[in-house]
């Protein structure tokens, strides 16, 4: 949530963010007007009743009862008219809210302007792609082979962008899962286990709604909305809580499935696994003084990165442009990995930082000192990373001519294995 103050007092500033996000700003200009009739009709009323209290102490006075009934009639007049008054008042805040919540973060000036995500900029690749002595094949193909990955009893059970994963298909994704979280809660991160299914005013207070309800599954008779990541938990674990200055930072680390209608464009590729309308994920959280902000963002990118380094694969950095950021977010770091298979580069990780945005929508606030006013948080986010795809990454990097699928090292101990060669034979090298 943009503080009304900010958009009150500099709406430059945020007209020019919503043109940089490609947003409307229309909303902003009905924002300013209903603003300017909360604050009239507040003036207004608050007038009245410093009238009504300072005639009331009159009439107590009053010895002449003609003229103190007058008086009272003309208080009851007064009392009529804050009560429609407070009547506006209360409508006008109501689309005032409603109309602000639309407007999405302001977009840290060190990121690119730019439309789409063509604006985006590559800052690094890491690693060398591994030259295969053979055709490197797809996930879908690999896995369906191996009988790992059965797309026909997914659509069977759910329908289509479901699959099922078999024996050590499966394994690997719960290998992957359990390595992750033992290596954020290594890196410093608390492992928190957390409710699949959340309040509205949870997801609301994350930045999810209004904007991506459309995309959101829910119950239909109770106030269960699916979380479509561990994030909007997260940031709500301290909703509504004043932290202490000493506790800060605070970093939190989680897996959760996640739940998204998946909206594809006809003819877009869909093939295998990479989208799905249910997927896994480890994701990290931080909450944070805004003095340490940055900093702490760029050790989450780290900490994201040494997972892709630990499992061995070749990635690439992007810093988002600014019609590419996420609705929350001020600024964010992409991680992509390579898939030879697929012949394409996954994201696996956004990294974000949101700077007080979803602060303000769910109240969190910190003291710096003793006594002092409280002040807003900054909230960042890190999946650590993204399932199926780093699956998919892994599945066809290590991949061999005979089209078994070597293990990296660090997952052996989670699966009991070196190599995959069936879905249910283990086989050691």
């Amino acid at each position: 949530m943009l503080d009304i103050n900010l958009i009150r007092i500099q709406p430059d500033i945020v007209r020019q963010a919503l043109l940089n996000r490609n947003e409307d700003t229309h909303n902003l200009d009905a924002i300013l007007q209903l603003d300017v009739q909360r604050r009239e009709a507040l003036k207004q009323s608050e007038q009245l009743r410093a009238l009504r209290n300072t005639v009331s102490k009159e009439i107590g006075k009053m010895k002449d009862a003609t003229q103190r009934e007058a008086k009272i009639a003309e208080m009851r007049r007064v009392g009529d008219q804050i009560t429609v008054l407070d009547a506006e008042l209360r409508k006008v805040e109501t689309q005032l809210d409603a109309l602000t919540a639309t407007l999405p973060n302001i977009p840290d000036p060190r990121i690119p302007v730019g439309p789409s995500e063509e604006s985006n900029v590559i800052l690094r690749t890491v690693g060398e792609p591994r030259q295969f002595g053979f055709q490197p094949k797809p996930h879908w193909e690999l896995g369906t082979a191996l009988g790992l990955l059965d797309f026909e009893r997914g659509v069977k059970l759910s329908g289509t962008r479901f699959y099922v994963l078999n024996g050590l298909g499966a394994r690997l994704q719960r290998a992957l899962i359990a390595w992750m979280l033992d290596l954020h809660t290594f890196q410093g991160y608390r492992e928190e286990y957390l409710p699949f299914m959340v309040k509205q005013q949870i997801l609301f207070a994350s930045g999810q709604l209004p904007k991506f309800k459309d995309n959101l599954y829910h119950d239909a008779e109770e106030d269960f909305w699916m979380v479509p990541t561990a994030e909007v938990p997260l940031t709500n674990l301290h909703g509504g809580e004043i932290l202490k200055v000493d506790d800060l930072p605070l970093h939190y680390c989680a897996y959760t499935p996640c739940f998204r209608r998946e909206k594809m464009k006809a003819g877009s590729d869909v093939r295998g696994i990479k989208r799905g309308h249910q997927f896994d994920k480890v994701e990290m959280y931080k909450f944070c003084t805004p003095e340490t902000s940055n900093e702490e963002h760029e050790k989450m990118l780290a900490d994201a990165e040494a997972v892709l380094k630990g499992l061995g694969l070749v990635y690439r950095v992007k810093l988002l442009c600014t019609g590419d950021i996420g609705f929350s977010a001020r600024i964010t770091y992409d991680l992509e990995a390579w898939a030879p298979g697929c012949g394409e580069w996954l994201e696996v990780s956004s990294v974000s930082n949101c700077g007080d945005f979803q602060a303000r929508r769910a109240n969190i606030r910190y003291r710096p000192e003793a006594g002092a006013k409280p002040e807003y948080v900054h909230t960042l986010n890190g999946s650590g990373l993204a399932l199926p795809r780093t699956m998919i990454a892994v599945m066809e990097n290590y991949q061999r001519a005979d089209g078994s699928i070597e293990i990296p090292e660090v997952l052996r101990q989670f699966i009991g294995t070196d190599v995959i060669v069936g879905k249910d034979e283990l086989r050691r090298q």
